[in-house]
């Protein structure tokens, strides 16, 4: 699996990288189907309504791809290791449903061949 991870407006510590690439080990354990990674974590400091007055935001976003399909996440904080935090939790829970949402379809299908190859085993018999 391929992480990058790129700083706008903040320089990427040692200490967010390894943080970075420990929550996402995380994601990677659960679903081995991904292709790469795409984290982004930003210093905003412009206050909006959802920001605290007098704070800075910090932001952090991953795009995470896997065979057909695209995962995002945004997430905003007051302090950088939290939104990093909460980035991987929610990734995570993208990752965990779309996996099961494999499971359910693969298995529908195995059901529907096994029906049909049953009933032909019956017509077969009669």
């Amino acid at each position: 699996m391929n992480i990058s991870i790129s700083g706008h407006h903040v320089s990427i510590t040692n200490g967010m990288r390894a943080a970075v690439m420990d929550k996402l080990s995380r994601v990677e354990r659960r679903f081995d189907q991904i292709q790469s990674i795409k984290v982004i974590l930003s210093l905003d400091n412009h206050h909006s309504e959802t920001s605290h007055s007098g704070h800075q935001n910090h932001k952090a976003e991953a795009i995470m791809r896997v065979a057909g399909h695209e995962m995002f996440v945004s997430v905003s904080q007051d302090d950088m290791y939290q939104a990093i935090n909460e980035m991987a939790d929610k990734l995570d829970r993208q990752a965990r449903k779309y996996k099961t949402k494999l499971d359910r379809k693969s298995r529908a299908s195995k059901r529907l061949r096994l029906k049909s190859y049953r009933m032909d085993d019956y017509a077969a018999a009669v």
